[in-house]
């Protein structure tokens, strides 16, 4: 168990007042708050330790409902929609980033198949169908705490966007076949079932985006295996292996989205791929909360030296301060603009949200471990720890930090269809 602990009456990361917060996002977010630190601040370090996956968190979320957080409440979930998922999100990913993280996968899940297909374009017969083949996944959820993944990287350019997945599905009698392989699943081995994103096989055609579908592949199905080991630098409990799909057949109802829906919600919902900074959100708070502890001398299990006197020690402690008010600030608006249609300035401003989420939560916890000194690189301490989960962000797809960059000095130049010839 780390030697700190959070307290349960720590400020909310988003000031309910100030943020102007529904009584909904206030309430989840105090829920998630006093849930992390009750129930996974205390398990965070085996997890890590061991590289784990935190199994047992999961079934305490299921008890308190937070498997179904994005599943609509007319079908028995908490019906949070996007930034109310963000917001509570941060909250968990303060007190353990693998947990968070991973959580992310699951729920994407529902947020993808929930509200945010009710803004896409469906005619009502798909549309119902829809909600008849979602309701079979929700069921499996709360009803018996079935956990999902969404496994996205093949090593291509498929999880930036730019080209088909390789991983394909074929139409046959019934269902479809899955062929082909993702890298870096979070939940590999943990998960009861994987959303697998896939190109679908059309005969003498070349591979399309527009024809990904997102299917859900029970894990014990015959041909899903996994393989490769896990030992990385961070976010060590996400447990994220390799995933083999070989002639894996699946029944139609496992379609999670109708076929071209997941295009559509990919060219008008961009937002969707924000989901993984809300853990990194909560990680920079953990990193600033961490510092401003331990120089006032009240880190748990630790003499009561106050170090707060230092004049160097307050210049990095309100660097750490306006990077913070930075990050919660853009990202705040990101997500609260988020919804279909966005215009060009509001997607500029998502990716420089993940960007700036990204590359802060890790710029704070390395001033907060230069600021606290060598003690802070303990593994008895979480610091450390919150360092390397955080230098992990920049590198996620769909948006890395390096993907942010490049679209937005592209599109802030150009105006869609302009060329230089």
């Amino acid at each position: 168990m780390d030697a700190l602990t959070l307290d349960r009456t720590d400020a909310p990361i988003f000031d309910a007042k100030a943020f102007r917060l529904t009584p909904f996002e206030a309430d989840l977010t105090a829920r998630a708050r006093d849930f992390g630190a009750r129930v996974l601040a205390p398990r965070a370090a085996h997890w890590d330790r061991h590289a784990a996956f935190p199994m047992d968190n999961y079934r305490d979320m299921h008890a308190e409902g937070l498997l179904g957080i994005c599943i609509p409440a007319e079908e028995g979930g908490l019906g949070a929609g996007f930034r109310a998922y963000c917001l509570t999100a941060a909250e968990l990913g303060r007190h353990c980033g693998a947990t968070a993280l991973t959580w992310n996968m699951h729920v994407c899940s529902t947020l993808w198949t929930g509200v945010l297909t009710e803004d896409l374009e469906m005619d009502e017969a798909t549309r119902a169908e829809h909600r008849r083949r979602r309701r079979l996944h929700y069921d499996r959820i709360l009803q018996g705490g079935a956990i999902y993944s969404q496994p996205f990287s093949e090593g291509g350019a498929a999880a930036a966007g730019a080209a088909a997945f390789g991983t394909t599905a074929k139409r046959v009698p019934g269902g479809f076949v899955i062929n082909g392989k993702k890298i870096f699943a979070s939940l590999a081995g943990h998960a009861d079932q994987y959303g697998i994103l896939c190109t679908e096989v059309h005969e003498g055609e070349k591979l399309s985006r527009r024809d990904t579908l997102y299917l859900g592949v029970p894990a014990t199905a015959p041909g899903v295996s996994v393989e490769g080991e896990w030992d990385p630098l961070g976010m060590r409990g996400t447990v994220s292996r390799n995933l083999i799909f070989r002639d894996v057949f699946v029944p139609e109802d496992a379609a999670l989205m109708p076929a071209g829906l997941y295009f559509q919600a990919a060219s008008r919902w961009p937002h969707m791929f924000l989901t993984l900074s809300p853990t990194y959100m909560g990680l920079a708070q953990a990193a600033y909360d961490f510092c401003v502890r331990y120089l006032r001398g009240e880190v748990p299990g630790m003499p009561p030296v106050k170090r707060r006197m230092y004049p160097t020690k307050q210049i990095a402690v309100a660097q750490m301060r306006i990077l913070l008010e930075q990050t919660k600030a853009l990202w705040f608006q990101a997500i609260t603009e988020a919804g279909p249609d966005p215009s060009k300035d509001q997607v500029l401003r998502a990716l420089a949200a993940q960007h700036v989420v990204m590359e802060n939560a890790n710029a704070i916890a390395t001033l907060a471990i230069r600021t606290c000194g060598g003690q802070s690189m303990l593994k008895s301490l979480p610091l450390e720890r919150i360092y390397r989960d955080s230098r992990c962000g920049a590198l996620m797809l769909p948006w890395t930090a390096e993907l942010c960059v490049d679209r937005i000095g592209r599109d802030a130049l150009y105006e869609k269809g302009e060329t230089d010839a």
